[in-house]
């Protein structure tokens, strides 16, 4: 039964519990993923009654165009979180590299799970630098259509995937070779799993904040601060590799021309062992940092994962990546 704009449902016994809708993508890996967030909720709140609703978003439907050509920010979130805002669901599982850095007023990423898998532009960029000897193309789909395309047509003698997803899927005997950092960094965000929900939702935001990985959090508040810097986006190569070793937490971010010929790459570091005085925050959307709200993590050492992004990207553009990113951008319009 309907009641206002939530959902609920009545026993046998008479009493009556609200119904948490979760939004996601109809792909076999989005439903997978979002599975799995579904089966934390349920061992985390056995007396929950979830139920999934599946949608298809602009990115599932134009399939023929590279995703850097397209131009739009929100491919695979802008139906999610109209169905989000319209209170057809409750909160809505991404891929975190598909959520911008600055989220619609009134979302907020309430909980940042761990690590899964990336733009055709990055990818390729990094190895054209490693591997000028090989011929790269924009492969677009799911990854059933991708593999597909790569076993029935002769378009491509290998495609690149990333590992987790496949990993995901059961499909690990289709992995031929992992590439190491060193030879292809990845998305910010990469991998990771976000539960965008309504800011005013303070239950809903209670509710998922138990399923943040405080090690992604931070990587990933990093990764996001450092883009949002950067003013990067699909349509220029900017990498990431994050680590967290010994309380430190080491960011290495990457910006590339197109063809890999022009490139910069820097790392550095920063504490983030809580301060004598921890400071908690009360669940509140308006306390964000790139659109990630995680109460239940010290604010200071968010506020220095924050402030590592932003320290690495201005090194950076200290020293050209914005003259690269700039080409990189008018040669993929141009395209």
């Amino acid at each position: 039964m309907e009641e206002g704009p939530y959902k609920y449902i009545r026993d046998g016994n008479g009493k009556v519990t609200r119904v948490i809708r979760i939004g996601t993508r109809k792909s076999q890996l989005a439903r997978i993923q979002t599975d799995s967030v579904a089966d934390q909720l349920r061992e985390l709140y056995p007396d929950l009654h979830l139920e999934i609703i599946a949608m298809s978003t602009t990115g599932d439907i134009i399939l023929e165009t590279a995703l850097s050509k397209i131009g739009e920010k929100s491919l695979f979130t802008k139906e999610l979180e109209n169905a989000l805002e319209r209170n057809e669901v409750d909160l809505v599982v991404h891929s975190l590299k598909d959520l911008p850095t600055t989220l619609p007023p009134g979302f907020t990423i309430g909980a940042v799970l761990n690590v899964i898998g990336t733009s055709s532009l990055r990818r390729a960029a990094q190895l054209k630098k490693r591997f000028p000897h090989l011929e790269f193309k924009n492969i677009r789909g799911n990854l059933n259509t991708r593999l597909k395309k790569l076993d029935e047509k002769d378009d491509f003698a290998a495609i690149i995937l990333a590992a987790a997803g496949l990993k995901r899927m059961g499909w690990e005997n289709r992995i031929s070779q992992i590439l190491s950092p060193e030879d292809c960094m990845y998305a910010v965000g990469q991998g990771a799993l976000a539960v965008e929900v309504r800011g005013r939702d303070v239950d809903i935001l209670e509710m998922v904040s138990v399923l943040h990985d405080p090690d992604t959090v931070l990587s990933c508040i990093a990764e996001r601060a450092f883009l949002k810097c950067l003013e990067g986006g699909c349509s220029v190569p900017v990498a990431v590799y994050t680590q967290v070793k010994d309380s430190q937490l080491y960011l290495t971010g990457a910006v590339y021309s197109l063809d890999g010929s022009d490139s910069l790459k820097e790392t550095m570091q920063t504490s983030i062992t809580a301060g004598d005085k921890q400071s908690f925050e009360k669940v509140d959307e308006q306390v964000q940092r790139v659109g990630v709200t995680a109460n239940k993590i010290p604010g200071d050492v968010q506020d220095r994962a924050e402030q590592l992004g932003v320290d690495l990207a201005k090194l950076l553009l200290s020293k050209g990546a914005k003259e690269i990113l700039t080409v990189a951008r008018q040669l993929n319009d141009a395209r």
